[in-house]
């Protein structure tokens, strides 16, 4: 939409998503769930699967969630599309191939999967392949593959490109390699790497940078946080989280402030939620999560972020938890 009536009709769309949400805490007479700000997780309505080492991105007011492992720790194709106004769950088409520990962004309107383990079982079978889901017609198409075959990595989609950062690979290599494609031209280049190699990280996107969170080497968690600025075209340095993390989850909320949610340690999965506000270039601790999960999703519209299915406990184990909270 362009001109005066696309504004309105955004604007519009934007107030319909809000009072969705607020309905579907509101109308849900089984869950303990308020129409006003949250101060804590709350549930909504569970998944149709129960999975972890999944990728989630939010189209308008549906989420989109994709492979992972299902019960038994197969590898699956999966894809399921949850409404942020009626709080129902949906299964879409299936992807073109099964996928765990893959990565999901959104350009103009269209989903978009990269890379992860397509092994029918385990972490093996790292894959370059670049799939496209159009919502309107359901369907999915291949996109030119990737240069480089890896597996728990991150994505996010800045303008005209597709920015991948980090990942691994079957025989043991983590990578700090930073790869971009240009959605115009439809080719990939080589960007500068990352500081530090790490898999199991999380990235999002606020405004012209695609941050990059935490992870892991070897089992060992990270607090590294960098962000690459894609107008100058280099990484910069972020203050460390505050708490040691991989197998997690990312994205933004209003002004850019960027959460940081789940993962797992020797400890067990981990509750703690940070926000970095690029404001004050600060960490701070959000409310603890209600069901601590690794290999989740993590969307957001406007304040509200929601943490969706992954693992309760480390290593396999699964979840159709979907849980929301308002970020103050």
């Amino acid at each position: 939409m362009t001109g005066r009536s696309g504004r309105a009709g955004a604007l519009a769309l934007a107030a319909a998503l809000v009072v969705g949400a607020a309905a579907i805490a509101a109308t849900d007479s089984s869950r303990e769930t308020s129409a006003s700000a949250t101060t804590r997780w709350l549930p909504l309505r569970s998944a149709l699967l129960a999975r972890t080492e999944v990728a989630a991105a939010r189209i308008g007011r549906h989420v989109y969630v994709v492979g992972g492992f299902v019960g038994g720790g197969a590898t699956t194709a999966a894809v399921e599309r949850y409404d942020l106004q009626t709080n129902g769950w949906k299964r879409m088409g299936n992807m073109p191939l099964a996928l765990n520990h893959a990565a999901a962004t959104v350009y103009r309107g269209d989903l978009y999967v990269l890379g992860g383990y397509a092994a029918s079982a385990g972490l093996a079978g790292e894959t370059n392949a670049f799939l496209r889901f159009d919502p309107d017609t359901n369907r999915w198409s291949r996109m030119p593959s990737a240069p480089t075959r890896r597996a728990a990595l991150t994505i996010g989609a800045v303008g005209d490109r597709l920015y991948a950062a980090g990942g691994a690979q079957a025989n043991g290599t983590t990578l700090k390699r930073l790869e971009v494609f240009d959605f115009r031209t439809r080719r990939w280049f080589r960007g500068p790497d990352m500081r530090v190699a790490r898999e199991h990280l999380a990235g999002t996107v606020a405004g012209a940078y695609f941050y990059v969170l935490a992870g892991r080497v070897s089992g060992r968690n990270f607090r590294v946080a960098e962000r690459y600025n894609t107008a100058r075209n280099r990484w910069e340095r972020l203050p460390d989280l505050r708490k040691e993390r991989g197998g997690i989850a990312a994205t933004t909320v209003s002004n850019g402030r960027v959460v940081v949610l789940g993962g797992e340690e020797g400890a067990g999965t981990i509750r703690p939620v940070e926000l970095y506000d690029p404001s004050r270039g600060t960490w701070r601790n959000l409310p603890g999560m209600r069901t601590p999960r690794h290999g989740l999703g993590a969307v957001a519209l406007g304040n509200r972020v929601y943490a969706i299915e992954g693992g309760p406990s480390p290593g396999l184990f699964f979840s159709r938890a979907i849980e929301f909270l308002d970020v103050r």
